[in-house]
C-alpha cells in the first residue's frame, strides 16, 4: 500500500462527464490498496468569471471579499467528485481547506502556508475513505479565508504530500508533462523525462503555465518528488526532482514565454542612497512581486529605475508609488504592457559558457529588440516587443538545439 496525493487542475474536472472520469482513475489506484488524498482545482473558466462578476460590481474589490468569493470555485468541485465516488462505490469525504487544517499568514489573495495540521484527514485515511481537499485555500490565524495565488492547487498538493508522508505525489493536468517550450508556441518542443527542482522552479517562475513556482520551490525545501502528467490518459509524466549530475550536461534545458508582465519605468528620482529602497519597500508593502530590475547610470543628480510586476499588478504598483514620489524627487511612473519575457533555463549553463552570447544573437539575426536582460545562475530572461515573443521562443528553441532533445 502506498500513501499517494493527487491533484486535478481546472481543465480535469472541467464538466461532469471529467469529473466521472477523475473518480474513475482515483478508484483504480485506490482499488490497488492505495491510500489517496486527492485535491482539486475549480472547474476550468470558474475563478475567471467570478473575479469577472467582482470587478462588474467594483473596480477594486477587496483582497479579503475576493477570497470569500473565490473559495466558492474549489468548494463545488471537492463536493462533486466526492458524490461521483462515492456514485462508484468509494467511500470519500470532501474538505475545505480550513477543514483540511490548512493555516496560512494573513495576506488576502496570495497568502502563505505555515503549517498543516492534518489530523482529521488521518483520521479518515485510517477509516479508508479517499479524503478530497480544496486546492488554493486555506484560513488563517483570525479564523478568514484566504487563497494561495493563481496555481495554488499544486502548491497545496505539494504542502499536503509534505505534511502527510506521501510515498508519491502526482500532478495531473491537461498536458503530458513538461515540455522544452510551450508546444502551442514551438511546435518541435519535447516533452522531458525528468527535470530538476531549480530548473521547473526557473521555468514556473518565467512564464510555463505547467506548476507555480512557489510549489517548486516548496516541493525543493521538503524533498517532494513530484509527477506531471495529463489526466486524459496513461502516460508517464515528467518527474521533478533533485538535480543528480547528468543532468549538467544539458546546456539549455527549456525556453519559457510570460506574457502577463508589465513594464514600469519611476522616471527622475534622486540619484541618493536610499532612493530605490523607498521605492520597492512601497511595492513589497503593497504586496506587488518585482521580477527584473534595471536602473540607470545618474545624470545631473537624477536617474530612471526601470522593473517588471506581473499585469494584474499595475494598479497596486502605481497606487502604492504614488505617495511616494515626493519623497524620491518628484519624478512620474509610466506603465507599459506591450512587453514580454523570453528566459532560457538550464542547470549546464553553471558549466558552460557562450549561452548568453548564442541567444542574443539568434534575436539579433531576425531584428528582435532586447529592452531588459536579467540572469541567474542557471537561466537568462530578456523582455521583448510582445508581438514578437513567439518567434523568438520558436529561435531560442532551435539555437540551443532542442528540437532534437
Amino acid at each position: 500500500m502506498a500513501r499517494i496525493v493527487q491533484k486535478y487542475g481546472g481543465t480535469s474536472v472541467g464538466d461532469v462527464e471529467r469529473i466521472k472520469k477523475v473518480a474513475e482513475r482515483i478508484k483504480a489506484s485506490r482499488d490497488e490498496g492505495n491510500e489517496l488524498v486527492v485535491v482539486v482545482s475549480a472547474r476550468a473558466g470558474v475563478t475567471n468569471e467570478l473575479i469577472a462578476r467582482a470587478k462588474a460590481l467594483s473596480p477594486n474589490p477587496s483582497d479579503r471579499e475576493l477570497d470569500q468569493l473565490l473559495v466558492i470555485g474549489e468548494q463545488e468541485t471537492i463536493a462533486l467528485t466526492a458524490i461521483a465516488l462515492q456514485g462508484v462505490s468509494v467511500d470519500a469525504v470532501s474538505y475545505t481547506g480550513a477543514q483540511a487544517g490548512i493555516f496560512t499568514d494573513k495576506v488576502h489573495t496570495k497568502a502563505k502556508i505555515k503549517t498543516i495540521n492534518a489530523k482529521a484527514i488521518e483520521k479518515d485515511l485510517t477509516a479508508g475513505r479517499v479524503v478530497i481537499v480544496a486546492g488554493f485555500q486555506g484560513i488563517n490565524e483570525e479564523g478568514q479565508a484566504t487563497t494561495l495565488g493563481r496555481g495554488g492547487s499544486d502548491l497545496t498538493a505539494i504542502a499536503l504530500a509534505a505534511a502527510l508522508k506521501a510515498d508519491k505525489c502526482e500532478i495531473y493536468t491537461d498536458v503530458d508533462g513538461v515540455y522544452t517550450a510551450d508546444p502551442r508556441v514551438v511546435k518541435t518542443a519535447k516533452k522531458l523525462e525528468e527535470i530538476s527542482y531549480d530548473e521547473m522552479l526557473e521555468l514556473a517562475s518565467s512564464g510555463s503555465k505547467v506548476m507555480q513556482s512557489r510549489s517548486v520551490e516548496f516541493a525543493k525545501k521538503y524533498g517532494v518528488v513530484f509527477e506531471v502528467r495529463s489526466s486524459f490518459n496513461h502516460n508517464p509524466g515528467t518527474i521533478v526532482k533533485e538535480e543528480v549530475e547528468y543532468m549538467e550536461r544539458v546546456v539549455v534545458r527549456g525556453v519559457a514565454v510570460d506574457k502577463d508582465q508589465a513594464k514600469v519605468v519611476v522616471s527622475n528620482i534622486l540619484d541618493k542612497p536610499g532612493s530605490a529602497a523607498r521605492v520597492f519597500r512601497a511595492l513589497s508593502d503593497a504586496n506587488v512581486v518585482v521580477d527584473m530590475i534595471v536602473q540607470n547610470v545618474g545624470r545631473q543628480g537624477v536617474a530612471n529605475l526601470t522593473f517588471t510586476v506581473p499585469r494584474t499588478d499595475t494598479q497596486k504598483a502605481q497606487r502604492a508609488l504614488q505617495p511616494i514620489l515626493a519623497e524620491v524627487g518628484g519624478g512620474t511612473v509610466t506603465i507599459e504592457e506591450t512587453i514580454a519575457k523570453l528566459s532560457v533555463v538550464g542547470v549546464g549553463m553553471k558549466t558552460h559558457s557562450g549561452v548568453a552570447a548564442q541567444l542574443f544573437q539568434s534575436l539579433a539575426d531576425a531584428g528582435i529588440n532586447i529592452e531588459m536582460i536579467s540572469t541567474s545562475e542557471i537561466k537568462i530572461s530578456v523582455v521583448l516587443e510582445q508581438t514578437r515573443v513567439d518567434e523568438a521562443a520558436r529561435l531560442a528553441h532551435a539555437a540551443f538545439n532542442l528540437d532534437q532533445a
